[in-house]
């Protein structure tokens, strides 16, 4: 691949359509559908399942098959309680951030349409500065401007209602990319670039691919667990986000160091299958890609753990695009990384033969 820019206008008009639109966890679909339809020129054909992961095939008639995947859900919150007054306790819907929420705005997604409230909170000059009561899930809440729980509930509030962030897509200083849901969105807009380079390329690739945008994985992996036992691969490739750990507040010793604009990050973990880790450096190096190195302990945390133990052991891989800020409402990631994890995939995909195992008895 020639090391020209990847993104182009239309994708990142995509990547801004794809980021502004609500997809919280359990609710993804809406956002489904904007991936699928950009997605729709580079495959072959689709496949869905009941909670609504989305992929786009490639090659759908071979038996080799390969899994690249990011996935669509983002953090949110639930309706929890209505007080009489009028005011919304929550509960989380994935690993929402209750120190952020005081004055944000925030949209409550209701069967007719979105209610928008903020995240209040007691002014500074009423609060006891000697004492300071730090922002919990416990007293943390939303105004919408009703009087009371009765007009809550005509305004079509109830509980379970889902909660999202407002905030939108935007570049900073030129080649930041900051908005919520980077975290993993990201990881759909850089598989489905993938596809568009294969398809402009016109790469016939000797396996299946299957672009995988898994649903469910702010609550534990669940989408990725689903739709591998489907898909059956014999590899997957994974992409997600990790932490920048150069801010101030994180401790190097236990975090690593990485860092946005240095390139993808590849994790070693026992769920990473340490063949097809080694051939995915192997590729950085020799097309020049930087990279970066991560270690998880048990576990990545990461849909690469749902692939790699299903289906009786599944030779799995994690490619991470480094981001700051993680489950805030300004995330931030370096464009540089985002084309340059692109590019890692596509390089490692013309790398993978039809049939390997990527075993060591070999």
């Amino acid at each position: 691949m020639p090391q020209k820019k990847i993104l182009n206008k239309k994708s990142l008009a995509f990547l801004e359509k794809y980021l502004n639109n609500a997809s919280p966890t359990g609710y993804e679909w809406e956002g489904q559908k904007i991936w699928m339809d950009h997605l729709r020129p580079y495959v072959d054909d689709f496949i869905t399942d009941t909670y609504g992961t989305a992929v786009g095939v490639i090659n759908p008639k071979a038996k080799y098959k390969v899994v690249i995947e990011g996935h669509s859900d983002e953090i949110s919150w639930y309706v929890n309680y209505i007080t009489e007054n009028g005011l919304i306790y929550v509960i989380r819907n994935g690993g929402s951030d209750h120190q952020i929420a005081p004055s944000k705005l925030v949209n409550i997604h209701t069967k007719t349409g979105i209610v928008e409230g903020v995240f209040g909170w007691p002014a500074i000059h009423t609060r006891n500065r000697a004492k300071e009561e730090p922002p919990k899930l416990d007293n943390i809440f939303i105004d919408i401007g009703a009087k009371d729980k009765e007009e809550v509930e005509e305004m079509g509030v109830h509980v379970g209602c889902v909660i999202t962030y407002p905030d939108t897509f935007k570049i900073l200083n030129k080649d930041k990319f900051i908005c919520r849901a980077i975290d993993n969105r990201a990881g759909g807009f850089m598989i489905a670039e993938v596809a568009r380079l294969l398809h402009e390329s016109k790469v016939k690739l000797p396996f299946g691919l299957y672009i995988t945008n898994s649903v469910q994985e702010e609550i534990g992996l669940r989408g990725a667990e689903m739709i591998t036992e489907t898909i059956q691969p014999n590899v997957a490739i994974v992409t997600d986000v990790c932490h920048d750990t150069t801010t101030p507040m994180i401790d190097k010793k236990r975090q690593g160091h990485t860092e946005i604009g240095k390139g993808p990050v590849i994790s070693y973990a026992p769920a990473v299958q340490n063949r097809l880790r080694e051939r995915i450096i192997e590729t950085a190096e020799a097309n020049k890609i930087p990279f970066q190195r991560m270690a998880s302990s048990r576990f990545t945390g990461t849909d690469t753990d749902a692939f790699a133990y299903s289906n009786g052991g599944v030779a799995s891989a994690l490619i991470s695009l480094p981001l700051r800020y993680m489950h805030t409402t300004v995330e931030m990631v370096h464009r540089d990384d985002v084309e340059n994890v692109i590019r890692l995939i596509y390089e490692t995909l013309l790398n993978i033969k039809s049939g390997e195992t990527f075993s060591y008895f070999e």
